[in-house]
């Protein structure tokens, strides 16, 4: 009897320590921090969109460029360049004559072009990528380079000192000025039309030459109207001056005939 109250005092104690060990270890262990609350990761900025040059607007402003827009437009070429510097990494360079460039040249170059040629001229002012001005030095010893009309329709440029040239077959103009240079779009104006070989087979004819002023001097010289006057009032000087010399030869002969008379009366005296 005693060996078996021994026995289930020993199992109480052994439960005892079992069950006390997990609630005396929670209290000698240090409380978990509290988990900590990070701030939500930002969400990345939005790609800036991208620059889009409006050409038509461009060149209607930065002229005078009209007669080059005008083509343009006329022609759908103005879509072609648009979507190239708009849709493509690579861009475009575009030369544009001024107005003066075109009144340059006779009229009838440009209309006995057809449609399709018309639009090749235009095609040829253009490369299919953006050149710096910096970029045309380099350019220069890869001529000559492909325009956007495609083979053979290319074009030679040369560097001289600082001034870029680009020349076609009947023009070397030299590139005037930089309307604008900001990847992807180039636009650089020039004072002559490029005019390709395989459009033109001789040098075009230039316009005529405008008519020289009047002299200043012209509104002094007698009108007509005035010479006729000045004719009828000398013929009434004239007239009136023989008149009165007729009158004075009358008197002369008048005298004379008396003195006559008077000596024959002194001779019969």
């Amino acid at each position: 009897m005693m060996g078996s109250k021994a026995a289930i005092f020993a199992t109480a104690a052994v439960l005892a320590v079992l069950f006390s060990a997990p609630a005396l270890a929670q209290k000698s262990s240090p409380p978990a921090p509290a988990p900590v609350s990070l701030p939500p990761t930002p969400a990345p900025a939005p790609a800036p969109a991208p620059h889009y040059v409006d050409l038509a607007e461009l060149l209607s402003v930065a002229g005078p460029f009209h007669t080059f827009l005008n083509y343009l437009e006329k022609t759908d070429v103005i879509e072609t360049f648009q979507g190239q510097a708009n849709n493509t990494k690579v861009g475009i360079t575009i030369f544009v004559p001024k107005d003066s460039a075109f009144a340059a040249l006779k009229k009838s170059t440009f209309t006995n072009l057809t449609s399709d040629q018309l639009k090749t001229l235009l095609l040829y002012h253009a490369f299919p990528k953006f050149y710096s001005l910096a970029e045309f030095k380099n350019l220069s010893s890869l001529n000559p380079v492909n325009t956007f009309a495609g083979a053979p329709y290319t074009l030679n440029l040369t560097d001289d000192m600082g001034s870029i040239y680009v020349q076609s077959m009947w023009s070397r103009p030299k590139i005037a000025s930089s309307v604008y240079a900001t990847k992807p779009v180039a636009i650089y104006a020039l004072n002559k039309v490029l005019l390709p070989m395989q459009l033109f087979s001789k040098d075009p004819p230039l316009a005529p030459a405008p008519a020289p002023a009047p002299e200043s001097g012209a509104s002094d010289a007698p009108s007509p109207a005035a010479g006729k006057a000045g004719g009828l009032a000398g013929g009434k000087g004239d007239s009136t001056s023989a008149a009165a010399h007729s009158t004075g030869a009358v008197g002369v002969a008048s005298s004379l005939l008396l003195a006559a008379a008077g000596c024959l009366m002194v001779l019969q005296w």
